[in-house]
């Protein structure tokens, strides 16, 4: 009929196409994107190694003094094996003390959120423990556990966990606005659907970034700890062995399955977190 407006058609809706995946389903765009964030890294690697075998070669360095890359890399290879075990040795006291001391974090930063009392209790014991050095406490925990036991590497290391998760975990917990937990509340909520649901949500970022800072001070603890006596083995003690020797070669060569360790523990406390924090491009 004459004076009835229609209205136009709509045009179909349209998606984007999905982005192309390689076989084993990663996108090529975030391969390529993680190649650019590598590469300065690598060459800036690359060119303090340069620098560092030149100056070696132009200044003829004595090994006493510091060996070339060159040196430590032949020293790594022929040594590849007793490198690798005395890794073992100082990565599981490291793992142990990583694991220990960031359970123990995070459930006193759960307590001192719900309770500001035992916050206020915990803050100047928390502090004195920041402040206790190494050097000091390993000979006293070896007294006190014996010697020929591997506790008291693995106590050191879950000390120095303990501090940066506790400290981030609590910073974490109190982040959550007061009206969530009142909403939550409102919809007869209990304590723990609240935690479950608001709080830890809220707080793992901040559990994570104090996860990966004691990662490596895992690693560097029980490493220290070895200097100061107990069952022969471990990063540590190889170090001291060598460089007692005079195979300060051989000390570097360790010195590099130090680094090494401490990398692939920040690297897998790293990947934790964007598996649980599902930041990861890659997920659907």
């Amino acid at each position: 009929m004459s004076g009835i407006v229609k209205d136009p058609p709509t045009a179909p809706e349209t998606r984007p196409a999905p982005r192309p995946r390689g076989a084993a389903g990663v996108d090529p765009g975030q391969l390529s994107g993680l190649g650019r964030n590598l590469a300065g890294p690598l060459l800036l690697g690359a060119a303090a190694l340069l620098l560092w075998q030149g100056a070696v070669w132009l200044l003829e360095i004595e090994p006493f003094i510091v060996p070339g890359p060159l040196a430590i890399a032949e020293a790594v290879i022929a040594n590849a094996g007793n490198v690798a075990a005395a890794a073992a040795v100082t990565g599981a006291n490291a793992a142990v003390g990583l694991v220990a001391g960031a359970l123990l974090g995070v459930a006193a930063a759960v307590a001192a959120a719900a309770g500001p009392v035992l916050d206020r209790l915990a803050a100047p014991l928390v502090v004195a423990l920041s402040v206790i050095p190494i050097v000091a406490l390993a000979p006293v925990l070896y007294t006190m556990y014996g010697a020929d036991q591997q506790a008291t590497r693995q106590i050191v290391a879950g000390i120095a966990v303990f501090i940066p998760v506790y400290v981030n975990s609590l910073r974490g917990f109190r982040q959550v606005a007061p009206v969530h937990r009142d909403l939550m509340r409102s919809y007869a909520a209990g304590t723990w659907q609240i935690t479950r649901s608001v709080t830890l949500p809220s707080a793992v970022p901040f559990m994570f970034t104090g996860l990966r800072i004691a990662s490596s001070l895992a690693v560097v603890s029980a490493l220290i700890a070895e200097y100061f006596g107990g069952p022969v083995g471990g990063l540590g003690k190889s170090v001291t062995s060598a460089a007692s020797s005079s195979n300060y070669t051989l000390a570097w060569a360790y010195v590099v399955g130090a680094v090494l360790l401490g990398l692939v523990f920040y690297a897998v406390t790293a990947g934790l977190e964007m598996y649980f924090s599902r930041h990861s491009g890659g997920a659907p």
